[in-house]
């Protein structure tokens, strides 16, 4: 093989890996975040199942990045693994399209089918043109690999070393090594496929050497799956053996198939001047095959998985890692979808932590207690850990989506955990108030406690509002102050009755009753505290101190509407 043909073999294969590479971002992309959420609502039977996974991966035409989603779906609960069993199955039966489409005989057509992509992207402004524009160049530029990688293998057929190599696939356990081991390295059984079509093509390879490889080349596939899933739960990793276990068995059927009949000679009788056809038809035959035979054993092989596979405690870390894992890896299909769900169960956790530390920080002017004003200090700390953590998540997701609605569904997250953020600051403040008192021997007047008092009931309404829509599962119970704690109420210090919520409105309008409400109470309460002061009812510091609290008690209530508007515009997405 001259250095020239070497050089044509490899642009060759640059060209078709990065026209699959293309295609498959361009269609994910274009298909946004309903398309990935199909996986985890269409699963309801066997059946249903197996045609989802087909048609995600047939349209995707990447089963890496549809059992990647599985694995992802799986560890965050959005899917069991019953339901992942037929989605595996489809998605085998998805990825030979690939193969059906690189038969098709349009390689005189490829630089047109790819100018015209590339046109669509330079010349148009929409984001959906440009997808789908970016989805037919790839699929020109695959073509005009295949045709290069053909054209430079051809010389080949001269070289005896090399011919010698390709009938000692024969042997079909070295066969279905080799298609195992290269399809491992590339991560992609389509690629391999296809540059496996190209060897036949080039007359380098017959039908009866290259269905042992195009076996292995099953098996292979296996293994994105598998990196994917480490770190994961048991039920993610039991995905991936599900999906090694299904083909494995179809290899081992097939190959008996392959050495006890003629089955090579009849697959090639169909396209006999075709071996690209003749390749893709195997491959589809094998994966249908495989997918009738174990469709009644479905429920079997989860029970399989989970014997080999039994359950074992699950570290954070390793969660965490595999959150990662899963963002740095190539097939960032439904990345998202999993994301969001973790986002967030976290986020949910966060405003909890935060919803805790509001109460208590009010309470602390009455209770005095050190052990309670540490406690809000740690919950600060774990606060701030969730901040920090969830930031990363949120911006590492960003980095690989392409969809605008996901996309300004996170911008809205970043939004909510920093608006969480501010509200734990608020109540930090407050505590270290009620901390300086308990210091100086500071106390407040019994108009001032029964304004305190109330700000925690009105501020506990909006955080709970917030907490309910978070679906976090925590129940407001605002405790009832006892007549010797409140001091003796007139009709001049009772505060203002509560605000009553419209039973059906909505989240948004509930909240900014509520922010309204907070905002008037601080009015009048500074304005009473004011009074306190210019009749000498209360101490200066004291007075500092109160004027502070109600500052941090208006900002909750602004960050806590600022969160529901964020949550009304997520639920949009």
């Amino acid at each position: 093989m001259s250095i020239h043909s070497f050089f044509s073999l490899l642009g060759g294969l640059a060209l078709f890996l990065y026209g699959m590479q293309m295609m498959s971002t361009n269609l994910e992309a274009a298909a946004g975040s309903r398309m990935k959420q199909i996986l985890e609502r269409l699963t309801a039977n066997r059946f249903l199942g197996v045609f989802v996974g087909a048609g995600i991966t047939a349209i995707i035409q990447s089963s890496s990045a549809t059992t990647v989603m599985v694995v992802g779906f799986v560890n965050s609960q959005l899917m069991t693994l019953k339901q992942a069993v037929w989605i595996i199955m489809g998605a085998n039966i998805g990825t030979t399209v690939t193969g059906q489409l690189i038969a098709l005989d349009i390689g005189a057509v490829a630089p047109l089918i790819a100018f015209a992509g590339v046109a669509l992207i330079l010349f148009v402004k929409q984001k959906k043109v440009q997808f789908a524009g970016g989805i037919i160049a790839g699929l020109g530029i695959l073509f005009l690999g295949m045709g290069m990688m053909s054209a430079a293998m051809i010389p080949l057929r001269d070289s005896q070393h090399f011919v010698n190599l390709m009938t000692k696939f024969s042997n079909p356990f070295l066969g279905i090594l080799a298609g195992a081991a290269f399809t491992a390295i590339i991560q992609s059984s389509s690629a391999s496929v296809g540059i496996l079509q190209a060897l036949a093509v080039s007359g380098l390879i017959g039908l009866d050497s290259a269905v042992f490889v195009l076996f292995g080349q099953n098996i292979g596939t296996c293994i994105t799956a598998v990196l994917a899933s480490i770190g994961a739960n048991r039920d993610a990793k039991r995905t991936t053996l599900i999906h090694l276990i299904f083909n494995v068995i179809g290899t081992t059927v097939f190959t008996l198939i392959c050495l006890v009949s003629p089955f090579t000679q009849w697959m090639a009788s169909f396209t006999p001047d075709n071996p690209a056809a003749q390749i893709a038809n195997v491959h589809t035959l094998f994966n249908i095959v495989t997918t009738l035979l174990l469709l009644p054993f479905g429920t079997q092989l989860a029970r399989i998985s989970e014997k080999l596979l039994p359950d074992k405690p699950q570290k954070t870390t390793d969660e965490e890692r595999w959150f990662e894992d899963l963002l740095a890896s190539e097939h960032v299909l439904g990345v998202s979808v999993i994301a969001r769900k973790q986002l967030n169960e976290d986020i949910s956790r966060m405003l909890a932590l935060a919803s805790s530390n509001v109460e208590t920080s009010f309470l602390a002017f009455e209770h005095r207690d050190e052990y309670e004003l540490e406690q809000i200090q740690k919950r600060e700390e774990e606060i701030d850990l969730y901040n920090a953590q969830l930031s990363r998540r949120i911006s590492r997701v960003l980095a690989v989506e392409n969809s605008p609605s996901e996309v300004n569904a996170l911008n809205r997250m970043f939004s909510i955990i920093g608006n969480v953020e501010r509200i734990g600051d608020h109540a930090t403040n407050i505590a270290g108030y009620a901390r300086t008192m308990m210091e100086r021997r500071l106390e407040l007047s019994s108009q001032a406690s029964v304004e305190l008092a109330d700000m925690r009931t009105s501020c506990m309404r909006a955080v709970h509002l917030i907490c309910s829509a978070c679906c976090v599962n925590f129940t407001f119970a605002p405790e009832q102050e006892s007549p010797d704690k409140r001091g003796s109420l007139t009709e001049h210090d009772a505060p203002a009755e509560h605000i009553s919520l419209p039973q059906h409105a909505s989240l948004l309008e509930q909240a900014l009753l509520l922010e309204q409400d907070i905002d008037s109470r601080t009015a009048r309460y500074r304005s009473n505290q004011i009074e306190r002061m210019r009749k000498g009812k209360c101490h200066v510091e004291t007075s500092i101190l109160y004027s502070e609290i109600l500052t941090d008690y208006e900002r909750i209530g602004d960050h806590a509407f600022n969160i529901a508007q964020a949550l009304d515009k997520l639920d949009e997405n």
